[in-house]
């Protein structure tokens, strides 16, 4: 659907329950947010206030919710509706349609696709390969309610898959900091070069055998022969598989990226995948890096590894959607808060409720950093961590600037080896960064963590 399209059935569907027509504004309205404008852009080229766009967006989405659900709003309205003009095409047309019930993202994702089972298989490099939508399903991804610019992440994703040709990449990062969201993205501006896509979650834990009979099944509804191992499709098709929640086969309570028993086998195929020659890619999306992903980066170049960090300047945004106030303070909570999205999300919403938006009355209030309901979004990540790690966290906690490795915490009976791949593995956690200072490495606790570690010693 094109915006016109778009216009065009809001236009008709409120006329037919109201006897009215779309206003100017609220064509703008439309137009704007299937293409991704911010209100504040509407108003501005509409040459009328924010507060004015909004009232009329409300209005708008309850109109049309009668349709789409009482939840439409500007985040949803376009997954909704071309959820809505899919599966009204698909029943009219009768081609097989895959539904994608958990996703909620702009772009055209839902396709109208030939009846899989007379899909013809052709070469990866084949120029039909181009032409013909990809069969994708992304049921188990989840919901996306927000995306934040990152576009100099997104420009190197793009640039590994589709130039570099790397055929397994790791995107790992502190939970919330927007991992699926930044996949989800890629996956709606690169789907027209493969022909299978697929998000598979490892919140349940599937065994490997598990998971590779799951991804044969899709692939293979295309194929009147289907084909012995998921290799073979890499080979044989464009195929682009995420695997969420990888962090998930890994032991707690363990340095980094320890399997859990009987789940070993992911790491030979996590190899398999990366030193094969294929025209498919393999994306995990994780908490921590993977031991063995660092070790096939540093042999194999076509393996990659991007650290999810902060949103930097991006982060404005969330602010401002919250309309919140003293918009010259912005980077100093920006800053404090590691311009973590869902963090920020969360201040802001505590800012909402106890300083009414104010966020100057909110950093004069606060004496040390206040973290409120982030503590629950902090614990899993703590509790994962091996009793060597805590003790070595604890240190850094206690430490009021970077620290140098070369350095033995005090009471510690810790080789400098040891201390070293404590480091290494908490630095794969997100939780430790490294910072140069003085021409020289040192080692820094994630100072959100750093807080909530030092009032659970106080605590004690």
């Amino acid at each position: 659907m094109n915006v016109e399209d778009v216009v065009e059935w809001a236009n008709n569907s409120i006329f037919n329950k109201t006897g009215e027509h779309l206003t100017p504004l609220q064509e703008a309205i439309l137009s704007g947010v299937w293409q991704r404008q911010k209100y504040p852009q509407i108003a501005k080229d509409f040459h009328c206030s924010e507060s004015h766009v909004k009232k009329e967006a409300a209005k708008l989405w309850e109109k049309l919710g009668e349709e789409l659900g009482k939840d439409l709003n500007k985040f949803n309205f376009r997954s909704k509706l071309e959820k809505k003009y899919s599966l009204s095409q698909s029943s009219q047309s009768g081609h097989c349609l895959l539904q994608f019930d958990n996703v909620n993202i702009g772009g055209q994702f839902i396709q109208n696709i030939e009846d899989t089972k007379t899909r013809s298989h052709t070469p990866p490099d084949s120029p039909q390969t181009q032409n013909q939508s990809p069969i994708i399903n992304l049921t188990d991804a989840p919901e996306l309610t927000y995306y934040y610019d990152r576009t100099s992440e997104l420009t190197t994703l793009k640039e590994w898959i589709l130039q570099q040709h790397t055929r397994l990449i790791t995107i790992y990062g502190l939970s919330g900091i927007g991992k699926s969201a930044i996949a989800l993205k890629l996956i709606e501006e690169i789907q027209t070069q493969f022909d299978y896509i697929i998000w598979q979650s490892l919140d349940r834990t599937p065994t490997l055998s598990t998971l590779q009979t799951e991804l044969k099944q899709f692939f293979s509804q295309s194929q009147s022969t289907p084909l012995p191992t998921v290799i073979d499709y890499f080979r044989t098709s464009h195929c682009l598989v995420i695997l969420d929640d990888l962090h998930n086969i890994f032991k707690a309570g363990e340095l980094v990226s320890q399997y859990l028993p009987g789940y070993e086998d992911y790491g030979k195929f996590f190899k398999q995948i990366a030193t094969s020659s294929h025209q498919s890619c393999l994306i995990l999306l994780s908490w921590e890096k993977p031991k063995e992903i660092a070790n096939l980066e540093a042999e194999n170049q076509a393996t990659k590894t991007l650290h999810l960090q902060e949103l930097g300047e991006q982060a404005a945004e969330i602010l401002r959607e919250k309309v919140l106030k003293d918009e010259e303070k912005w980077s100093e909570l920006i800053n404090l808060y590691q311009g973590h999205p869902s963090w920020l999300n969360i201040i802001a919403a505590t800012i909402i409720e106890l300083f009414d938006g104010s966020v100057s009355l909110f950093l004069d209030n606060t004496n040390d950093l206040f973290l409120g309901d982030l503590e629950p979004l902090l614990e899993p990540h703590l509790e994962r961590l091996s009793e060597s790690e805590k003790k070595v966290l604890y240190w850094l906690a206690s430490q009021n600037e970077a620290v140098d490795i070369s350095r033995q915490p005090a009471d510690s009976n810790l080789s400098k080896a040891e201390l070293w791949e404590i480091i290494q593995s908490l630095t794969r956690r997100s939780l430790v960064e490294k910072v140069q200072v003085e021409a020289r490495s040192r080692f820094l606790l994630n100072p959100v963590f750093q807080q909530y570690i030092q009032s659970k010693l106080n605590q004690i």
